[in-house]
C-alpha cells in the first residue's frame, strides 16, 4: 500500500511539474496586449553618450511601448553604455549573448559590429549605421539575411556641402575631422572627397582615434581650412562643444552630419531626424519580437532630410545666414 501511495504521489509531482513548465513556456511567449509578467528581455548597447544616440534610444523605448512592449510590464531592458571603449563594448555584447536575450538593439556602427561578432542567433536590430554594407553588417539591404537588420542614418556629404556653399560661398578648402576607426565616417568622407574633386575644392584630413585628440585636430584644421566638415562621427560628436569652441575662436564655420552636432555648436547640417530614426528602429524590433525573421526585414534608410542651423554660432563667427536658408530650416538653435 505504501509503495502504491509513493508511486501515486511521484506521478502527481511529475505531472504538476510538467504542467508548471508548460505554463511557464506559455508565459514566456506573452505578446503585447496579453496578460502576463514581463518576459521579453532586450539588451540595448550604445557606443557612447551624445545627444543623437541618446535621442535614438529614448525614441526607441517610447515607440516600443506604443507597440505594446512596455518596460516594467511585459518588457525588461538592459541598457549599457560602452563609454567609447571597444573592450567595454565587447564585454557588454558578450553578456547579452551569454544571457540569451530575446533581442539586441545596437546603437551606432561600432555597437552593431560588436553585437554581430558575439551572436549569430539572437536577433539584432542596429540603429544609426551609416554604411551597413561597407561595415560588413549585411550583404544586401533589401534582404539582410541572418539575424540582423536595422536603420541607416546615411547622409549626403554633397547635400551638406551644397548647403555650406549657400551659407559661405567662398569656401575652397575643407578640413575633414573624423575618427579613422569608424567605417561609418570613412564612407561619408569618401563622398565628400568625390564632391570636392568635381567642384574644384581641396580636402585636408585630420583623423582622431579618441575624443582627447579632437581639440588638437580641430586647431590644426582652423589654421589650414576655410571650413571644417565632420560626418556623423561618434568620437567627434561626443566632443562637439570643444570643436565649436576652437572653431568659433578662429571664426571657422563647422558643417556637420547630425542635428545634435549643430545643437552642440556646429553651424549647419542637412540631415535626418533622429526621433524618427529611433521610432523606425523600434518598429522593426517590435516586428521581430512578434515573430518576424530579422533577415527578412529590409534595412531602412531615412529619406526625410532637413536643414538645422545654429544662430549663436553664426553670430560668434560673424556669418549672416541667408534668409532663404533660414526659411527652409527645420530648426534654428
Amino acid at each position: 500500500m505504501k509503495k502504491i501511495l509513493v508511486l501515486v504521489l511521484t506521478l502527481v509531482m511529475i505531472f504538476t511539474a510538467a504542467g508548471c513548465s508548460s505554463s511557464k513556456d506559455q508565459e514566456s511567449r506573452v505578446g503585447p496586449g496579453e496578460k502576463g509578467e514581463a518576459k521579453v528581455t532586450v539588451g540595448i548597447v550604445q557606443i557612447v553618450e551624445h545627444p543623437s544616440l541618446n535621442t535614438i534610444r529614448e525614441a526607441c523605448v517610447e515607440q516600443l511601448a506604443a507597440k505594446g512592449f512596455k518596460e516594467g510590464d511585459n518588457l525588461v531592458i538592459d541598457y549599457q553604455n560602452a563609454q567609447n571603449d571597444q573592450t567595454n563594448l565587447k564585454t557588454i555584447c558578450q553578456k547579452f549573448a551569454v544571457n540569451n536575450y530575446d533581442l539586441i538593439i545596437a546603437i551606432a556602427t561600432p555597437s552593431a559590429q560588436a553585437a554581430a561578432g558575439e551572436t549569430k542567433t539572437i536577433p539584432i536590430v542596429f540603429a544609426a549605421c551609416t554604411d551597413p554594407l561597407g561595415s560588413g553588417l549585411v550583404t544586401d539591404l533589401d534582404h539582410p539575411g541572418g539575424n540582423i537588420t536595422g536603420t541607416s542614418d546615411a547622409v549626403s556629404a554633397e547635400k551638406i556641402m551644397e548647403l555650406a556653399k549657400r551659407i559661405t560661398p567662398d569656401i575652397k578648402t575643407v578640413g575633414a575631422l573624423y575618427s579613422s576607426s569608424e567605417t561609418n565616417s570613412i564612407a561619408v568622407i569618401e563622398n565628400l572627397k568625390a564632391y570636392a574633386k568635381e567642384n574644384g575644392m581641396t580636402v585636408i584630413d585630420a583623423t582622431v582615434t579618441n575624443s582627447s585628440e579632437v581639440q588638437q585636430a580641430a586647431s590644426v584644421l582652423t589654421g589650414k581650412a576655410d571650413c571644417i566638415f565632420s560626418p556623423i562621427d561618434n568620437t567627434v560628436a561626443s566632443a562637439m562643444p570643444i570643436v565649436a569652441q576652437v572653431a568659433n575662436k578662429a571664426k571657422t564655420p563647422v558643417y556637420v552630419g547630425a542635428d545634435s552636432m549643430v545643437k552642440d555648436g556646429g553651424l549647419a547640417t542637412y540631415g535626418i531626424n533622429y526621433v524618427i530614426l529611433g521610432q523606425e528602429t523600434a518598429d522593426m524590433a517590435a516586428e521581430i519580437l512578434n515573430g518576424k525573421n530579422p533577415g527578412d526585414i529590409p534595412v531602412r534608410t531615412m529619406s526625410e532630410m532637413d536643414i538645422y542651423l545654429n544662430q549663436a554660432t553664426a553670430d560668434a563667427i560673424g556669418i549672416t545666414i541667408p534668409e532663404d536658408v533660414r526659411a527652409e530650416a527645420k530648426e534654428i538653435f
